[in-house]
């Protein structure tokens, strides 16, 4: 196949045009603005949706002190990368040295996630012109699996999506060695991305190019067997693996990855038809599209009813692959392919993926920003806001999910499912952070929890209780 669109072309290029890469630029920017602000006004209204930019916060802390990255909301002393190998989040650590808050997390995912849109949309209008190429930056900066990722906070992820936007682009461009070469730092995101990293392998080899996409396979097969069997293990205190049980119904003796396989299908057929529908499932036509194979297999034979649906952050990888996968359709229905029907489709597909795109917009976090509560203090905000500023930094606090991403900053936090032994110097509770039942008292469950020791009551209010040991 010919290399009739590589950035060598000096007539790809002029047919970009300047417009083009403005464009590009000025979508990823809007872009980058659009996620930074759901996040941090999400953040500004305490809504926390889950305790993972906590534990994030703490693993790039230590990252950025040069230590170990241990993270004591998961256990006293654990290392991360016993729970999940993300290396990569390391680079964030310089930004959090300069400004060590919760909110660098989250500025730093929506310029990653910014990044990847320039790199489709500049790909893209490569590829296809202007006009077209624009549609699909915007229909995959909108794309549900962005959205959902944005609204959750800060996860390794948002790495990921860079390098297959890179890698998917590349492909498209039959750029392969690029494309082997971009999808190799997926091995340092997450432990899965290995098998992710062997699916590139396979589509560059069924493309062609079978020496690099065997080597890119192995490399990710060895990398995802040293990660998941040396890697982790060794800094596990268990040494193993913790979500083996996940996989599969139920813990040792459960009936097996494919019993939870077959069932889910009301949320994960929705799922599967929004991964493809939003490519107008064009994407299908591209070998490309098996990248994507890795990370829906083990969500769909996974137990947690999270993974399957479009929620969360489980669907920003997908993102890039299959709007990669539209492009290199479209480039191969456009060159020659069959049947005509097919490629006429396919000169539609950038504004159908627009209009997908923007008609569904209205059913994720994005369009929050068009909400006038989004921008209004929570009615719990001052009393939130006491109880941070009650915690001094440098304490060790307890906590439960309702205001773990605050304490974090410049505290040892602990989670209160999994303090262990540790004893801290304060607990906060939060009455409506889903304890299952009404929020124990504070001092009660503090003396209950940690044996030997007293607690005084210095804060009740709005649903916050905060208790101070005492000795």
């Amino acid at each position: 196949m010919t290399d009739s669109i590589s950035d060598d072309d000096p007539g790809a290029r002029r047919r970009a045009g300047v417009v083009g890469v403005v464009g590009a630029g000025l979508l990823a920017t809007l872009c980058g603005v659009a996620y930074a602000a759901v996040s941090l006004l999400r953040f500004r209204r305490f809504e926390t949706p889950s305790w993972d930019n906590a534990i994030f916060e703490q693993a790039i802390a230590a990252y950025s002190r040069l230590q170990a990255p241990i993270v004591d909301i998961k256990g006293p002393d654990y290392h991360i990368l016993g729970d999940h190998f993300s290396p990569i989040t390391a680079i964030v650590a310089p930004f959090y040295r300069l400004f060590p808050d919760g909110r660098t997390l989250l500025v730093a995912q929506a310029v990653l996630l910014a990044l990847s849109v320039w790199v489709i949309a500049r790909g893209a209008v490569r590829a296809l012109g202007t006009a077209a190429g624009l549609a699909v930056g915007l229909a995959y900066g909108l794309s549900f699996g962005i959205a959902s990722a944005v609204w959750v906070d800060f996860h390794e992820v948002a790495f990921a999506a860079l390098f297959l936007a890179l890698a998917g682009i590349a492909f498209v461009e039959r750029r392969w060695r690029a494309a082997a070469l971009w999808s190799l730092p997926l091995l340092l995101v997450k432990e899965d991305l290995g098998l992710t990293v062997v699916a590139v392998g396979v589509a560059l080899a069924l493309a062609g190019a079978r020496r690099i996409g065997l080597a890119t396979a192995l490399a990710g097969l060895g990398g995802f067997l040293l990660t998941l069997f040396v890697l982790i293990p060794a800094f596990n205190p268990g040494g193993g693996y913790d979500y083996v049980s996940v996989i599969g119904a139920g813990d040792e003796g459960g009936p097996g990855p494919w019993a939870s396989f077959w069932t889910g299908w009301d949320l994960k057929l929705p799922t599967l038809l929004a991964t493809f529908g939003v490519t107008g499932f064009l994407a299908l036509r591209s070998p490309w599209v098996l990248v994507a194979g890795p990370t829906l297999l083990w969500r769909f034979v996974g137990d947690n009813p999270y993974y399957w649906g479009t929620d969360w952050h489980y669907g920003l990888v997908l993102m890039p692959v299959v709007f990669a996968a539209m492009l290199d359709a479209i480039v191969r229905l456009r060159d020659g392919g069959r049947p005509t029907w097919l490629r006429r489709y396919a000169t539609h597909v950038p504004a159908i993926a627009a209009a997908v795109a923007l008609a569904l917009v209205s059913q994720f976090p994005l369009a929050k920003l068009a909400d006038a509560q989004t921008y209004e203090a929570s009615p719990r905000a001052a009393a939130a806001q006491e109880v941070l500023d009650l915690v001094p930094e440098g304490a060790s606090v307890e906590t439960d999910i309702g205001l773990i991403t605050h304490l974090s900053t410049g505290r040892t936090v602990y989670w209160t499912g999994t303090v262990g032994d540790a004893v801290p110097d304060w607990l906060v509770i939060d009455a409506y952070a889903g304890w299952g039942q009404a929020a124990p008292d504070a001092v009660a469950y503090a003396e209950t929890q940690h044996p030997g020791t007293t607690w005084e009551l210095v804060l009740d209010r709005d649903g916050y209780q905060v208790a101070r040991r005492t000795s």
